[in-house]
């Protein structure tokens, strides 16, 4: 009996793993596959390759490109990108818990469109806006004498777009962690609150030391899914002008792996890249989750 209800819920589990095993594991099992062969378009026709071992993770790390141009441009990027995502989202939640619950309804109803709205027609919006000739800034800062007439291509400067790539992303992404964090602040009980503001604490002292903590678990969750979700960015970036050209200085690692596989016909480097960027990933989210159970005193 006792074997019976231990074996019950992997039983009732196994549906769910079992696709999540076809969905998730076996195209990642076929990507580190790949990696570890010489993989090109006469391989993709003839069906064979050849093993290799680790030679394409040798000609990765041994890139300058990978160095300078899109590691750097990945990791400055999401955490940029992630940092302000969060602290955009937890003011809009904070102005949310104080509405009343109709006015919140329908702030809450209007910010989830910008969640809604998908990722390519986003970005084309935000390029309509820098646009060089016709965008919204350019005829803003043209009329204002602050840039010449001719115009000026935003997109081909790499600081300025990444800028409109974050604008972007914290557009798209703020509402989640808005949404998320006001769940979380209306379980926060008042009295701690009023206990603070009887002790004399200022708003950001009642945030820091009663309301962070409590709703420390709540920021784990949406620092580490917007970490996975801005580390991976692919089509706000590829779709930007100059995002899809090999060897510009606007990739990151996902978009180099997608161009150097589909536009070099090198799927053997184009998988190892993604590798890298999937242990990268790894990396990253289980450091911030041992210094936060750390913190806790969990482990």
């Amino acid at each position: 009996m006792r074997g019976r209800r231990a074996l019950l819920p992997w039983v009732l589990l196994a549906p769910a793993l079992t696709v999540i095993g076809l969905l998730l594991l076996f195209p990642l099992g076929r990507i580190v596959w790949l990696s570890f062969r010489e993989y090109r378009l006469r391989n993709l026709v003839s069906g064979e390759s050849d093993f290799i071992g680790f030679a394409n993770y040798a000609t990765l790390l041994t890139d300058p490109y990978l160095w300078r141009i899109a590691m750097v441009n990945t990791v400055v990027f999401a955490a940029v990108a992630v940092f302000t995502t969060i602290v955009v989202g937890t003011l809009v939640a904070l102005l949310l818990a104080a509405l009343r619950p109709v006015p919140r309804v329908v702030v809450v109803s209007c910010v989830m469109v910008a969640w809604a709205m998908p990722a390519v027609s986003g970005t084309y919006v935000w390029i309509w806006i820098f646009d060089v000739d016709d965008g919204v800034v350019a005829q803003a800062l043209t009329s204002l004498g602050l840039v010449d007439p001719s115009g000026y291509n935003w997109f081909a400067d790499r600081l300025f777009f990444y800028a409109i790539v974050t604008l972007n992303i914290v557009h798209g992404g703020f509402p989640f962690v808005a949404v998320t964090v006001l769940a979380g602040l209306l379980t926060v009980p008042r009295e701690l609150h009023e206990a603070a503001r009887i002790d004399g604490a200022g708003a950001w002292k009642r945030f820091w030391h009663v309301t962070f903590p409590v709703l420390r678990p709540v920021f784990a969750v949406v620092t580490v899914l917007s970490t996975i979700w801005d580390f991976k960015v692919f089509a706000q970036i590829y779709l930007m002008p100059g995002g899809d050209v090999g060897g510009s200085r606007m990739l990151n690692l996902g978009v180099w792996s997608y161009v150097r596989s589909f536009g070099h016909n090198d799927y053997g480097l184009g998988s190892a890249i993604a590798v890298l960027l999937t242990l990268l990933l790894l990396a990253i989210t289980v450091l911030y989750l041992r210094a936060l159970f750390r913190e806790d005193g969990v482990g």
